[in-house]
């Protein structure tokens, strides 16, 4: 482990975490942002963002739940396309930035990290697929918001973590709390329940880990949420559990619901050794 995973970027060592303190660390990050999507700009990379920050840029209006969490950031990612992740090292390379030789050796056709000249912050580049726990897949995905991955994306990021932890959890509730349920996911402003619905339905180890992390930002919303902010995201949960639920299932789902959690239904999530 090195300098990049044992400091938190922007903030100083020992410093209490506070409203002030985060909204300066995210002034920081969201600069560094722009630079880098006019760099994308300039090479013309169909780059976007993923992760906290994605959420910060989509939920202006509740990211106040984010500082009364006390969740920092930690570093920009981004999801790409294979096709163009040579102009995405060259766009890098023209910032200064390196790139870590360890994931490129091991991940170069899945995933990338590059390290800031200067600043004690990196970048993971995701091609294609976020691989974790459960994939989603973002081919021919990419067009449909900017600068972020669509709503429902960032929804499946979070969901398909099968060990998700508050910083998540609270990830979550904010874009429910500032969007609402839809069915068509030509609408910007709506979480395309549809999509969900039916990525859940045909596959079943999806389903499970989904599901289950519905059920726990339900039990949990009362925690990191004042009672009214709650009850809403619990309103918006219901909207998703039912969409799920009503949907028609396929005979791969339904042969492997026989077999349940007898068989583990996600993948181990392999770890990366930043250089």
């Amino acid at each position: 482990m090195d300098e990049h995973d044992l400091k938190i970027p922007y903030i100083p060592d020992g410093a209490e975490l506070t409203r002030e303190i985060l909204i300066a660390q995210e002034e920081r990050f969201m600069a560094l942002f722009d630079e880098i999507m006019e760099c994308a700009a300039k090479f013309d990379v169909t780059l976007r963002v993923i992760g906290s920050l994605a959420f910060r840029l989509k939920c202006p209006d509740y990211k106040y739940m984010e500082y009364e969490n006390l969740r920092y950031l930690t570093d920009i990612d981004f999801i790409a396309y294979s096709e163009e992740i040579v102009r995405v090292q060259d766009m890098f390379f023209d910032m200064n930035w390196a790139e870590n030789q360890s994931v490129l050796q091991m991940f170069g056709d899945k995933r990338r990290i590059f390290y800031h000249p200067t600043e004690p912050i990196h970048s993971d580049i995701f091609i294609d697929k976020l691989r974790f726990c459960h994939e989603v897949d973002f081919r021919k995905r990419l067009e449909i918001d900017y600068p972020t991955i669509s709503l429902v994306d960032l929804l499946l990021e979070k969901l398909q973590i099968v060990e998700i932890n508050k910083k998540d959890l609270v990830d979550v509730m904010v874009l429910l709390s500032q969007h609402p349920i839809g069915n068509d996911g030509r609408d910007k402003e709506f979480i395309d329940g549809a999509y969900l619905a039916q990525l859940c339905s045909y596959d079943w180890g999806w389903w499970r880990t989904a599901t289950i992390n519905i059920e726990k930002t339900k039990n949990l919303a009362g925690e990191y949420l004042d009672e009214n902010d709650a009850d809403k995201v619990r309103e918006k949960l219901e909207q998703l559990s039912m969409r799920i639920d009503e949907q028609s299932k396929s005979i791969k789902w339904k042969l492997r619901s026989k077999i349940g959690d007898k068989v583990k239904w996600y993948r181990e999530v392999e770890e990366v050794q930043r250089d």
